[in-house]
């Protein structure tokens, strides 16, 4: 058996690149010997073909059926010097020549010869280079070279079953633009002095340049770590394995499991919270709206609690704050009214017949709009005016009503009206002014005319019932103008203490203006005052205006009174009082007491049957 049987040779097989200049063949000797016929069988293995690219093959018989056979080594004459034999390679030879008169040059009986293999000359091309020239003069320095056989003629060469391609496509011609690039590396980083070289396979320093008549070195030996070529390892039958994008590592069954625990365990308390919400909605929904088939009204939604402060909504919330409710008890009687907070001490405004149960002994209750409550007592009260003023003491955060002014009110405008109709606190009611100086008289129970009041009232048909007395009576300001006193009811009484009788439309209120001087003067002394002309009234004169006294326990006219110094005399009958018309004794005495002691009026007086005009200054008199 023939060992170590090469591959053969393929025609199409790729032919090494050799840089210019290395590789370059000389004239060729004969190496094979004399008497060795190179046309012979035997010798047709044992040529050797020298390429233009500096690869040496050796040809073999295609026809051949028997075992390849290497070809027999020829033999080379090494020459001798006087350091010794050196080869082909540049090396010294471990064969030296004995010095004697044969040595020098050329093929002799005292010539060492040196068997050479042929494969020798398949080497690199400076093995070439090395090998020829023309004699065997070994040059200082440089080794001697070796004849090589000629090249065969290119038409003596076998022709390849196909031409060469002319387009270079693999695997006929170089790698084609579709071939993968060759696997690079980056090259290795020069450490600093001092520092170690990292682990692993260094570049090889690059060789120094020699000069032109030293020996080429012999080429470099291989990297002994190449670098992994990408597709080197690629099975491309082998079971795909695990791939993830992005890069992380593949989750084993185990983890997998916990995971999948883990999200349902999760989504289970995510599911009963979810579900407990919904029940608790749900639950809420039907306690509040009824069952699904239950019958739901519309609702229009719940509005902000703020109205406009000239709105009766908005005139009750700032007014309410000062409004109070009084409770009367004393000589066997119990009276409820309401009354309003004049300033921050305590003094509190309301109708003279609301606190008259009490009397001297009496207790007064004072409740205000939050529910608190205090004992009260009277600082002062007039009958005529219908008027008092009582106290508490001990409260703090007080909220005094603002006054308007009654002399700017006109008729149509609205009001509201505030009290305790039957005892029921912090009632509200809303009208408009009906009339002005309305001339009405309360009271008269005692018959003898010490409990009647003259007022010369506003008209409001706002809804004012018993229980409303000494009440405020409000602009659209939220600011007095009336103190609500009496009614018209439909029995023809006028006193709100009179019977139970209702609202039919017909409240009267003192005009704020009249009850601030009285007020005034009963927290000053404890006493009002009122103006008067200094004259007795017929009050059983039928005609039409107001008569002076004729007869009587006393004078007519008052000795040096306002009417005497007018030169009013008794029987003259006073029809106008400013200009405005009287038809009563009652209607004089209204107008004299709106106005203050020491004004000026203007009396129109009928005399006989003529009529003559006066002027006099009002007098005062203590009221009771």
């Amino acid at each position: 058996m023939n060992e170590g049987k090469p591959t053969k040779a393929k025609w199409w097989s790729r032919p090494r690149q050799v840089p210019p200049g290395v590789g370059e063949v000389g004239p060729v000797e004969d190496i094979s010997g004399p008497g060795v016929d190179r046309d012979s069988d035997a010798n047709r293995h044992s040529d050797t073909n020298l390429h233009s690219d500096g690869d040496h093959r050796p040809e073999r018989d295609h026809q051949s059926d028997g075992d390849y056979e290497l070809d027999r080594p020829a033999t080379v004459t090494a020459p001798t010097g006087a350091a010794g034999a050196v080869d082909a390679a540049g090396t010294a030879s471990p064969y030296v020549a004995p010095a004697g008169p044969g040595a020098g040059s050329g093929v002799g009986d005292g010539d060492f010869e040196l068997e050479r293999p042929a494969a020798a000359l398949q080497g690199s091309a400076p093995d070439a280079e090395a090998l020829a020239g023309p004699s065997d003069a070994v040059p200082a320095g440089r080794a001697p070279e070796a004849a090589v056989p000629a090249q065969q003629a290119p038409e003596d060469r076998p022709r390849p079953l196909h031409d060469p391609d002319p387009y270079s496509t693999p695997p006929y011609g170089e790698p084609g633009p579709w071939a993968p690039a060759p696997p690079v590396q980056h090259p290795a980083a020069t450490p600093a002095h001092g520092t170690a070289m990292p682990p692993g396979p260094r570049p090889l320093p690059a060789p120094a340049p020699l000069p032109a008549s030293a020996p080429l070195p012999a080429p470099y030996p291989s990297n002994p770590h190449p670098a992994p070529a990408p597709w080197q390892n690629y099975d491309p039958w082998a079971a795909p394995g695990p791939l993830q994008q992005n890069g992380a590592a593949v989750e084993t069954k185990t983890q997998r499991h916990k995971r999948a625990r883990k999200a349902l365990v999760l989504g289970a308390v995510a599911l009963a919270l979810v579900s407990g919400g919904v029940g608790g909605a749900v639950g809420a929904y039907l306690e509040r709206n009824g069952g699904v088939g239950d019958i739901t009204l519309p609702q229009a939604p719940k509005e902000a609690p703020g109205r406009a402060t000239d709105s009766v909504a908005g005139i009750a919330a700032r007014a309410l704050p000062s409004v109070v409710t009084l409770h009367v008890r004393g000589s066997g009687e119990a009276d409820t009214g309401t009354g309003f907070v004049l300033d921050t001490q305590g003094h509190i405004l309301t109708n003279n017949h609301v606190v008259e149960p009490a009397g001297s002994g009496g207790e007064i209750a004072v409740t205000f709009s939050g529910g608190e409550s205090a004992r009260a007592t009277v600082v002062g009260r007039d009958r005529g005016y219908d008027l008092a003023v009582v106290k508490v003491s001990g409260v703090v955060g007080l909220r005094p009503m603002a006054l308007g002014n009654s002399d700017s009110v006109q008729v149509g405008d609205p009001v509201v009206a505030i009290g305790a109709p039957f005892d029921l606190a912090n009632t509200v009611t809303s009208g408009i002014i009906s009339a002005k100086e309305r001339p009405i008289t309360a009271g008269g129970a005692k018959g003898d005319g010490s409990d009647v009041s003259y007022v010369d009232a506003l008209q409001t048909d706002a809804p004012i019932n018993p229980g409303n007395s000494g009440g405020p009576l409000l602009d659209t300001r939220a600011r007095v103008i009336g103190i609500n006193s009496a009614i018209r009811s439909a029995d023809g009484g006028t006193d709100l203490q009179g019977g139970q009788a209702g609202s039919i439309g017909l409240g009267f209120a003192i005009p704020v203006n009249q009850a601030r001087r009285v007020a005034e003067e009963l927290i000053n002394t404890g006493r009002a005052t009122h103006p008067v002309i200094g004259v007795m009234l017929d009050m059983d004169y039928t005609g039409d205006g107001a008569r002076v006294g004729t007869k009587g326990g006393g004078a007519p006219v008052t000795a040096g009174g306002p009417g005497a110094k007018a030169g009013i005399k008794a029987g003259d009958v006073i029809t106008e009082v400013d200009g405005q018309r009287v038809h009563s004794g009652e209607e004089l005495i209204v107008k004299t007491r709106a106005h203050r002691p020491g004004d000026r009026l203007r009396l129109t007086l009928r005399r006989g049957g003529s009529q003559r005009t006066v002027t006099l200054v009002l007098g005062s008199a203590s009221g009771g």
